[in-house]
């Protein structure tokens, strides 16, 4: 999705949970501060994530309450598929021996277990908002590995960044797959039932925002067609 077409989407979004537009600008400028000082190769990096998704089955996972018994019981061959997790759910895959091959993450999650997959070889794409400037600050130099920026503004205003569409961790790592066209996409861990799932790591007063935010990653999941989207 260009950036055009994600803007009337991120626009009801700010109104809907009063985000302020100007912190999402001033946290992408930070975290493309952050590249360009590190002079990473994002263009390497890119051609990689296509080269992990393209025309290939791919599973995202989420931070969902059914992420772990999926986990437990999962009946597909996942060592042949491209592996997406969703921030808080790296630290689920990497407790059941799972690397993913990507991980993409505002940054809220158990960011220790990121920083470890990324060391162990995951494609760690860090997404800028305006409440997680702390957290870029903080952990940014920490990923050894290869990194990529993303932001829910327009990105032509970023060196380094992009903007593939999406808001939520979860919707956007299925937004990030449909730009590099994957064969199918599914997901396990993504529930819609009002319950926060242990791996989201939200605290008690985060709830309600929470429960919000998956609304909208609900909706914006609503827009890919069924078939090329599968919810196990």
């Amino acid at each position: 999705m260009d950036y055009q077409s994600w803007k009337s989407f991120y626009e009801k979004i700010l109104a809907d949970l009063k985000i302020d537009s100007k912190m999402d600008e001033k946290a992408a400028f930070i975290l493309d501060e952050f590249f360009d000082k590190k002079k990473r190769n994002e263009k390497n990096t890119y051609q990689k994530l296509r080269l992990q998704i393209e025309k290939k089955e791919i599973f995202v996972f989420g931070s969902g309450n059914s992420l772990e018994n999926s986990l437990k019981n999962v009946k597909v061959d996942l060592k042949n598929k491209t592996k997406i997790a969703a921030d808080g759910a790296t630290s689920a895959l990497l407790k059941y021996k799972i690397l993913p091959e990507i991980i993409v993450t505002d940054l809220d999650g158990y960011v220790q277990d990121q920083i470890k997959a990324n060391r162990l070889g995951s494609i760690v794409v860090i997404h800028a908002h305006g409440d997680n400037i702390d957290k870029i600050s903080k952990y940014f130099s920490k990923f050894k590995g290869e990194v990529i920026g993303t932001t829910q503004v327009d990105p032509s205003a970023y060196k380094s960044l992009l903007n593939f569409g999406g808001f939520t961790d979860g919707d956007r790592a299925v937004f990030l797959a449909d730009h590099f066209n994957a064969k199918n996409i599914s997901l396990i861990g993504f529930d819609f039932d009002g319950k926060i799932g242990k791996y989201s790591f939200a605290s008690k007063k985060d709830k309600a925002m929470k429960l919000k935010k998956l609304r909208w990653c609900k909706n914006l999941l609503d827009l890919f067609e069924d078939g090329y989207l599968k919810y196990y």
